[in-house]
């Protein structure tokens, strides 16, 4: 099991370890490359593996109007990190008093004394400290003093494309949930805890569980094939989702909602992961409630007969 810290004050353990930097949103075939090329310097100097990641996102922090933005949460950044032979994560409170921090004070206080790293794996284009002053020159600058590596593999290219967690939210965006998947190396899901909603699914006889998307991202919206996973529970159970604003009930509140096939039971306050397997048709507004009853039930027969 993964080591999750919130600070920097590691066990000795976990010292002198390879250090990767970064979001890793969506932890995508780009980000696992990197890590197969982490775990391979793990088998040959035999040392630890450990990632530095925000929360929020530094990005998030620095622009409040960016609401719906992450591919994955903490926890199932951890669970995905857990399966990358990852030993430690240190997730930091990214606020203003760490976004003052000097990047010389970053190399020397938190890679060095804190953690003394003995490889680094950053992107190109990474930045830290104030103001971005610190990027990859700064940090081989110190290399030789404080003794460690800096490593900065390529990035992964398809279709002539480099493989980013902005491309994958761009193709969600744009209802190319399978080119999304394929980037992800699995199906893109949501957790979100069951909130009591407007009971309307009830009334018009497909009764759906309502999760909040939280800061995720907002894919197409639109109707999706899913499979839903409950806590501690490995059986996956089919169904069909709306993401989405209802316009058909003028809702004005961005919403997933979904539908269970063979289930009844009280999912409430419990906590689901929502795996979107296939976008079956955008949003749209019906005259009335019969036309939609009609509708969803083609969008039914769709959702079964999805793999």
């Amino acid at each position: 099991m993964v080591k999750h810290y919130t600070n920097f004050n590691i066990q000795k353990i976990h010292k002198g370890s390879i250090i990767l930097i970064g979001n890793f949103d969506g932890l995508h075939l780009g980000h696992q490359k990197l890590f197969r090329v982490a775990e391979s310097y793990k088998k040959k100097y035999n040392l630890k593996i450990g990632v530095v990641n925000f929360n929020p996102m530094p990005k998030m922090f620095f622009n409040k109007s960016l609401k719906n933005f992450k591919l994955s949460n903490i926890n199932q950044k951890i669970k995905l990190l857990s399966n990358l032979k990852v030993d430690f994560v240190i997730t930091k409170k990214f606020d203003k008093k760490f976004s003052k921090i000097k990047a010389s004070n970053f190399v020397i206080q938190i890679l060095n004394k804190k953690l003394s790293s003995k490889f680094i794996f950053v992107s190109n284009n990474f930045r830290f400290g104030n103001k971005r002053e610190g990027n990859v020159n700064l940090l081989k600058k110190y290399e030789k003093l404080f003794n460690y590596k800096v490593v900065k593999p390529e990035p992964l290219i398809k279709s002539k494309k480099i493989v980013s967690s902005s491309l994958i939210r761009n193709l969600l965006e744009k209802g190319k949930l399978n080119r999304a998947n394929n980037l992800l190396n699995r199906n893109w899901s949501i957790q979100g805890i069951v909130r009591k909603g407007r009971q309307i699914g009830k009334k018009i006889g497909f009764p759906t569980c309502n999760i909040d998307i939280q800061d995720y991202v907002l894919a197409k919206p639109g109707v999706y094939a899913v499979k839903v996973l409950r806590k501690n529970n490995n059986k996956y159970l089919k169904g069909i989702a709306n993401l989405g604003y209802r316009p058909t009930f003028n809702q004005k509140k961005i919403l997933l909602e979904v539908h269970l096939f063979n289930f009844s039971g009280n999912l409430y306050n419990k906590l689901l992961s929502v795996e979107f397997l296939k976008f079956i048709r955008k949003e749209k507004k019906f005259k009335n409630v019969n036309q939609l009853r009609v509708q969803i039930k083609k969008d039914l027969n769709t959702a079964r007969n999805t793999k």
